[in-house]
């Protein structure tokens, strides 16, 4: 099962290793890590995916807690939260498909940010679901390269 945890850490040097180091050592997986400051400069969140059943979860906490810099954990299996994705995909496009391309990029109100003779690069955010389809529809006209930012999370309460 994949897990959200959102961890609020102070925005020292070495901090986001020690975490990764946390997971590595233990032999967790990350399958998405974003980080950067808040709105306090001296504070960062983490956003970590993870897989894993309610026990092993429960170990990372628990892990996590004793780690220096770390402020706060908020696990979302236990909040309604709010998350997003950031991709940007450059995806093939001729005279033919280019028309195509800007239809499914309007309906998933995702944003063209770059056109070339045979290229676009479109930027889409949402859901991991949203993005997933996004990314599907996408691929019928050929994906010439992609980047992803990974969740990002914040609790609804």
């Amino acid at each position: 099962m994949r897990h959200t945890i959102s961890i609020l850490v102070e925005n020292t040097f070495g901090a986001l290793t020690r975490v990764a180091g946390m997971f590595s050592g233990r032999g967790y997986n990350i399958d998405s890590l974003n980080v950067a400051p808040t709105h306090n400069p001296e504070v960062s969140r983490m956003t970590i995916v993870t897989r894993g059943d309610d026990d092993t979860l429960e170990q990372v906490v628990r892990q996590l807690e004793k780690l220096v810099n770390v402020i706060e954990i908020t696990d979302f299996r236990e909040h309604e939260y709010i998350d997003r994705e950031l991709v940007l995909v450059k995806v093939k496009v001729d005279g033919k498909t280019r028309a195509e391309v800007m239809q499914i990029t309007d309906i998933f109100r995702a944003k063209i940010v770059d056109v070339q003779a045979k290229s676009m690069t479109i930027e889409v955010t949402g859901n991991e679901n949203k993005v997933e389809k996004f990314i599907h529809l996408m691929g019928n006209f050929g994906i010439l390269t992609l980047t992803r930012t990974g969740k990002v999370a914040l609790p609804r309460d």
